[in-house]
């Protein structure tokens, strides 16, 4: 398996001989409105462009998987390069309605779609009201028979589900977003640190955080993460990778993954409206 770091949560997962773009921000640096609302800080994002030689490595990409329809995670620009390269796009099934109006080929990333074992993971984007608004995210579990396991958390919070996701499939690699992200109001939506330190101290094998130094309202840098996760002895399984950056990972053994379970994909309703409205998608 090979995950090279674009930006943000933008990755491109290697899984056999499927080559992945996930969660596509490809816009240039500064090209939509800051995410911080309250407290000052606010900038244009994305804050940084996109590594050199991006669009070229893209070329070799077999499809994309979109976790959630925010702009931090699919824009404009990545609509727009998708539809230009006719590519199918994975996502969930409450996603799937609003990405076809956009133009998109899509498929409901389920288990045995791409010849892998597939589990999603509802998230929570937050707390209490503002996750309400925020709405529907959730993270994937994906066994290629011949790759490590790996759990895409998407955008979350630390919960009881999330733990019992790690605990149950144990996944070969976690990758989570690391910005602890905050609008300024209703707290961090995305992991705090300490959340992190909980989440790697719980993973059976490696964590690459990501999802960092992007956007306006995720204030934790890569240096400061390093420090933290040094000081808990933690740092030997973690990997916080620069943008452009490539992993490569093997399995660890031969035995098989575990298997998924299956869940019911809610159907959009007024959470998936605000939601929309709230994030400009």
């Amino acid at each position: 398996m090979k995950i090279r770091h674009l930006r943000n949560a933008t990755t491109l997962l290697t899984l056999g001989e499927h080559r992945l773009l996930v969660d596509p921000m490809l816009s240039e640096q500064g090209a939509f409105p800051g995410f911080k609302l309250f407290g000052g800080g606010r900038r244009p994002n994305p804050l940084v462009a996109l590594p050199p030689g991006t669009f070229a490595l893209l070329e070799g990409v077999t499809g994309v998987l979109v976790t959630h329809e925010h702009p931090d995670h699919l824009d404009s620009a990545g609509r727009r390069w998708i539809r230009e390269h006719g590519l199918p796009v994975w996502a969930r099934r409450v996603d799937a309605p609003n990405l076809r109006k956009k133009g998109l080929d899509v498929h409901e990333l389920e288990d045995g779609a791409l010849g892998m074992a597939v589990e999603f993971i509802p998230s929570r984007h937050g707390r209490g009201l503002l996750s309400w608004l925020l709405g529907s995210v959730s993270g994937y579990y994906l066994a290629h028979p011949d790759e490590p396991s790996v759990y895409l958390t998407s955008d979350a919070v630390l919960t009881d589900e999330v733990l019992e996701a790690v605990e149950r499939l144990q996944p070969d690699v976690i990758i989570a977003p690391a910005g602890a992200a905050n609008m300024g109001l209703g707290g961090d939506i995305l992991f705090s640190v300490d959340e992190l330190v909980t989440l790697v101290r719980r993973a059976p094998g490696q964590v690459v955080l990501n999802h960092l130094e992007a956007l306006d309202h995720c204030p934790t840098t890569r240096d400061g993460l390093r420090e933290r996760m040094k000081a808990e002895g933690l740092l030997a399984k973690v990997h916080i990778p620069e943008d452009g950056e490539e992993l490569h990972f093997a399995r660890p053994d031969a035995l098989p993954h575990a298997r998924p379970k299956a869940r019911a994909s809610k159907g959009p309703g007024l959470q998936k409206w605000v939601s929309a409205r709230l994030t400009g998608t």
